[in-house]
């Protein structure tokens, strides 16, 4: 199988690259491409060196899958211009509410990566550590609401975002006084030892884009188009990691206990919950893992269906690179590649 990576050289490429090594997925031909500042660079992939190219268009179309790890602005563009040629898997969320494209979680709704016509989607990081373990509650009670609130790390908006914390903290540290400009592009004000309410553009309704992409993403992926869903998204001063405070309103009175039953039980999903211990899932646990961890598992005190959940992933392994890979071997494991 000939396997194309686009954007190789970024935060998710590079998860890309490393998810891809270790699957048992029969690779003969690797091609790497990326933007200027990565094209030139070398990366290694099973013990060969591989060199990141321009992207080009028709060369990615003599190979087998495409995995865009790319803008939004970069999918829109390549991917007709791939129509007909490989399967192209899209990690950003330009195509991830067209009908005719399969938004896809393996282990939540992996069977509908058949229906797909040239293109799969990706969701959006948050969304996938939601609907992993919204999927196993909603087939034992199931679901009647759904309100979360993330605490999502600055990796999620790309290396820029990174420095920006980083040259924050040193300021900080420096001098000793809060700082109150932005030392960067990525965020409209410090993000070093701050909490900004709000990612992605504001729509009319007052919801940001990344809060939208939860509401309508979670309920294509579940298959629940009525589901009442609610995020507010907000960025922390974290490197890697997303975690999110859940509140699940089910159709049958859930049991704490059984529900940690079932999520324990679910592919990919670990639970970490001990009050007595002080055990439950930080963002340093989970970086570089491919499961999703929960903990704080309770009853809701104001409503007797309600059960209330903190859940932490790596955004950028088990939120792209880990799920991309894994539509990846989905289709393989269906015949829908060649191999």
């Amino acid at each position: 199988m000939k396997v194309a990576v686009v954007g190789a050289g970024g935060l998710v490429g590079r998860r890309i690259l490393s998810v891809l090594e270790e699957s048992e997925l029969p690779v003969s031909a690797l091609i790497l491409t990326g933007h200027s500042r990565s094209v030139g660079k070398t990366m290694w992939f099973r013990g060969g060196e591989h060199p990141v190219v321009k992207t080009d268009v028709e060369s990615l179309r003599r190979v087998d899958a495409v995995l865009l790890a790319t803008p939004t602005e970069v999918s829109r563009d390549i991917v007709p211009r791939l129509r007909g040629g490989p399967l192209v898997i899209d990690t950003s969320s330009a195509f991830r509410l067209h009908d005719e494209v399969p938004l896809v979680v393996p282990e939540v709704n992996g069977p509908v990566v058949r229906h797909h016509h040239g293109v799969i989607a990706g969701p959006n990081c948050s969304t996938i550590q939601m609907v992993m373990v919204l999927h196993p509650l909603h087939q034992r009670y199931g679901l009647r609401r759904v309100v979360a609130t993330t605490y999502q790390s600055v990796s999620g908006a790309g290396y820029a975002a990174i420095r920006q914390l980083e040259d924050e903290v040193r300021e900080r540290l420096a001098s000793g006084k809060p700082v109150f400009t932005p030392l960067g592009d990525a965020f409209s004000y410090p993000i070093a030892f701050n909490v900004i309410p709000h990612i992605d553009a504001f729509t009319p309704d007052g919801y940001t884009r990344e809060e939208m992409k939860m509401v309508l993403e979670t309920r294509k992926i579940l298959g629940l188009p009525d589901l009442p869903v609610s995020a507010t998204a907000v960025r922390v001063p974290v490197f890697v990691g997303h975690s999110e405070s859940i509140l699940v309103e089910t159709d049958l009175t859930p049991d704490p206990d059984e529900a940690r039953s079932l999520l324990a039980s679910f592919p990919g999903v670990v639970v970490w919950d001990d009050p007595g211990t002080k055990t439950y899932p930080l963002p340093i646990m989970a970086e570089g893992k491919s499961q999703v961890f929960v903990g704080r598992v309770r009853r809701d005190l104001s409503c007797p269906r309600g059960l209330l959940l903190w859940v932490v992933a790596d955004n950028l392994v088990r939120g792209a690179a880990f799920n991309a890979v894994g539509i990846l071997e989905t289709a393989f494991n269906m015949g829908l590649l060649k191999g």
